[in-house]
């Protein structure tokens, strides 16, 4: 197999693989919507949900690290480097921070929330212990989560799919080129629900574009993957 087949073959594995814990996710904890209840629910829900929920969540945050060699191999073709050397090093190094960035918001819920939790779920615990852990639930969701994961991450994310679009286009893939564009615009307009937060304004729709947003996202990388493994020896 050679290295464009085997991008192409991870590109489709990754497609799915981030896929299989967020169904989990959406059976099992209402995610994404559970994300702007308050943090009492959360932490209660979170708890109920046991060991399955945060080996769901650590699944989940092992895909989006996955994205970073899978995206460095997407982005760096001898072609590129001899043709585009800055977009093509430009798009590795941006989906390598967007991965991380990504990684950092979704391993809160497997390394510091289940501490929270159980500390929110004690019976015994006092009064003042459970609303520490609410409000230490809602800075590192506001920080770790909305404003480096969804926001920092996602952002970086799409600045990936333009650089990468961009290249695909200038081969000849347009049609695949056009779905990367549309979940470019899709995930920029739901990534902005973090700034819309901060400033009052809480609206469900952002949700409904970053969904939207990573279905297509899906779709281009399914096509992607399939259009490296169908033609091998492609310019």
């Amino acid at each position: 197999m050679n290295r464009r087949s085997l991008t192409g073959l991870a590109t489709l594995g990754l497609a799915f693989a981030f896929n299989i814990p967020y169904a989990v996710l959406a059976t099992l904890f209402d995610y994404p919507g559970i994300l702007r209840m308050g943090a009492a629910t959360v932490l209660d829900r979170f708890a109920a949900g046991g060991t399955q929920l945060v080996l769901a969540w650590h699944s989940f945050a092992l895909t989006a690290l996955a994205l970073v060699p899978v995206g460095i191999m997407l982005s760096v073709t001898r072609s590129r480097l001899v043709r585009w050397p800055a977009m093509a090093i430009g798009a590795a190094t941006t989906v390598a921070l967007s991965g991380i960035a990504q990684a950092m918001g979704l391993l809160r819920w497997s390394l510091v929330v289940p501490g929270l939790a159980r500390l929110h779920a004690d019976p015994t615990a006092a009064p003042d212990a459970r609303r520490a852990a609410e409000i230490g639930f809602d800075l590192l969701n506001a920080y770790g989560g909305i404003a480096i994961g969804e926001t920092l991450g996602q952002m970086l994310l799409v600045l990936f799919l333009l650089q990468i679009a961009w290249l695909q286009a200038r081969e000849g893939t347009r049609l695949i080129a056009t779905v990367g564009f549309a979940a470019a615009m899709l995930i920029a307009i739901g990534s902005g629900e973090g700034l819309a937060i901060a400033l009052g304004h809480v609206d469900n729709s952002f949700g409904l574009f970053t969904i939207g947003g990573f279905l297509a996202l899906t779709g281009w990388m399914i096509a992607t993957g399939i259009g490296l493994m169908r033609a091998p020896r492609a310019a």
